[in-house]
């Protein structure tokens, strides 16, 4: 089939829908929702058999949704309505909820039901449970809708869901001297993402994210305070009390100011960023590497199995995949810690949401507002820790490293990966194995030595130069990754450690022999330290050359400009 998505945003659910799709042999190309009549444009050019529609924020036109079958995807159960969905599930704290394809007509989410999917619920920000549950739902969903297509809609149990309103910031505020923890967690998690809970920090108004528990242990070590004041700091994160205990808050974007109209709009940055003077005068609750998994920091090491065939395991849970220049420089320090632990496999873990996504845009953009810095010298000093650390990985020769992908990968953070030994990913997850999307960035973590050696360097160059998304099973043919195993989720890390765990009880030295003969012959032939300074050559001309792609690109992402156009990359009928 021809399928046209239209899409407010190439967001994971459309890139995976993209790879998806594709893999089945369907002709697939998009068009972001930008004007009715670029929408009608797009259904003449390519002439589909069928639209589906992931992530919209308006209707289909009247005259594309009467022209030709057009599926929507609404992330709620069938007959529940309206434009927060998965906020209003959160919030409800509902123990299960879904993902609906409905065909397209006169009203909003209120066509035939041509399938859905259902879920438990877990407790976790609406961002995640979209990026897992609803995605693999509506993927399924999708597929099976597609081949309904001309048919009578899915037969259906009681219809559950009712027609809502857009969620409006009063009904999700936190009452301080009231809510609970569990409910302040819940609030937040509700707009995690977009819009974020309007509140306000040291008497300033802002928006929260990024929620997470405080145990018991660091409650005893911080000062006291009344409901609502913030006490101490750990990472990127500020403590804040609540009635019955108290939760970390982690990012934060500021309201604006009424200062001059030529100042910049806010970001959202890490809470200890956002309010840099005031997190400074509060105390540090720092916790050691290795430690029980409830204590929250971004992060955590544990070890598994008896010695002589122990698994070291290395999570780095970093809000959105993005790793700022502190985060990496974290990450380095808790790469040496491991490296000095006896095991034989060190497994990296990531984050359960994203693997990692490279260099933190927003805290770079933040440098551009700040006096005697720049975003340049901010992203040059973020490549160059996040190069420690992909080299802190290609230097481990002593056991065997390896990626597992318990979510998606974007830029640097698949080359991060690349970086170990062996890659493991679960068959739900997107690689973005390139850097031109950015303004044209040339990259760096060492990918000129790490992606060649993997597929070729013909293949390579033809990667970093389509800008298409890769679902796993892809990649892993293309030789990218090594192999795919799981739908997702907790399933993929039960079986990744077991793997692990099996790996590290081989006799492994004859494997770890010939990896430091390769390294060894490697660095003979061309040395690490030259593939980075020719690497870092190119990154600079992109910060601080005639070129401004990479300022301007990275201007619009942080700020969430809307697109002018779909790029032709992904916009196949409009290439000609």
């Amino acid at each position: 089939m021809r399928i046209l998505l239209l899409s407010h945003s190439f967001n994971s659910l459309t890139q995976r829908l993209h790879g998806e799709l594709g893999r089945r042999g369907h002709v697939v190309s998009v068009e972001l929702d930008i004007a009715d009549s670029v929408t009608e444009e797009a259904v003449t050019l390519f002439r589909p058999d069928v639209l589906v529609a992931p992530f919209l924020k308006r209707r289909i036109p009247e005259s594309v949704w009467r022209a030709l079958p057009c599926l929507v995807v609404h992330p709620g159960i069938p007959g529940d309505r309206g434009p927060s969905a998965l906020d209003r599930a959160v919030l409800r704290g509902e123990a299960e909820w879904g993902v609906t394809v409905l065909q397209a007509d006169g009203e909003f989410d209120a066509g035939p039901v041509r399938a859905w999917r259902g879920f438990p619920m877990r407790e976790a920000a609406k961002g995640s449970l979209y990026r897992h549950e609803v995605t693999c739902g509506a993927v399924e969903a999708v597929l099976e809708a597609i081949g309904l297509v001309g048919g009578p809609p899915a037969a259906l149990a009681a219809l559950r869901g009712q027609p809502w309103p857009l969620l409006r910031q009063a009904e999700r505020a936190i009452d301080w001297a009231r809510h609970g923890s569990a409910e302040v967690l819940r609030r937040i998690r509700s707009g995690d993402g977009n819009p974020g809970l309007a509140d306000a920090l040291f008497g300033q108004a802002c928006h929260l994210f990024d929620a997470h528990p405080v145990t018991p242990a660091a409650l005893a070590a911080a000062p006291p305070g009344a409901p609502g004041e913030v006490v101490a700091r750990r990472a990127n994160a500020l403590l804040r009390r609540t009635v019955d205990g108290g939760v970390w808050i982690g990012h934060a974007r500021r309201a604006p100011t009424a200062g001059p109209p030529d100042d910049e709009p806010p970001l959202k940055l890490p809470a200890t960023d956002a309010f840099t003077e005031q997190a400074a005068a509060l105390p540090e609750l720092p916790v050691p590497l290795r430690r029980d998994a409830g204590e929250w920091d971004e992060l955590h090491y544990e070890e598994l199995g008896p010695p002589g065939a122990r698994v070291g395991v290395l999570a780095f849970e970093f809000y959105n995949g993005a790793m700022s220049t502190r985060q990496c420089r974290r990450l380095r320090d808790a790469l040496g810690e491991a490296r000095r632990r006896d095991t034989q496999v060190l497994l990296l873990t990531g984050g359960a949401d994203f693997f990692s996504n490279g260099i933190h845009l927003n805290t770079i953009e933040a440098a551009a507002q700040r006096e005697g810095d720049s975003a340049a010298d901010e992203s040059m000093r973020n490549i160059e820790a996040i190069d420690d650390v992909a080299l802190e990985i290609i230097s481990m020769t002593d056991r065997v490293t390896i990626a597992a992908m318990r979510g998606n990968a974007g830029a640097g953070g698949v080359f991060l990966a690349l970086a170990a030994d062996e890659v493991w990913a679960h068959e739900g997850v997107v690689l973005n194995a390139h850097y031109r999307n950015m303004g044209n960035l040339y990259g760096s973590e060492y990918w000129t030595y790490l992606l060649p050696r993997r597929i070729g360097p013909e293949r390579a160059q033809a990667l970093m130069h389509e800008r298409l998304p890769l679902g796993a099973r892809a990649a892993a043919e293309l030789g990218l990754i090594d192999v795919t195993f799981g739908s997702g989720g907790a399933g993929f890390l039960r079986e990744t450690l077991a793997r692990a765990q099996a790996l590290a009880g081989q006799n492994l030295i004859s494997r770890l022999a010939q990896k430091q003969q390769r390294r060894a012959a490697d660095e003979a032939t061309k040395p690490l330290a030259e593939y980075r300074r020719e690497e870092l050559a190119q990154m600079h001309r992109n910060f601080y050359g005639f070129d401004p792609s990479y300022h301007v690109a990275r201007y619009h992402f942080v700020h969430k400009l809307a697109h002018a156009w779909t790029p032709r990359h992904l916009a196949v009928h409009r290439k000609q």
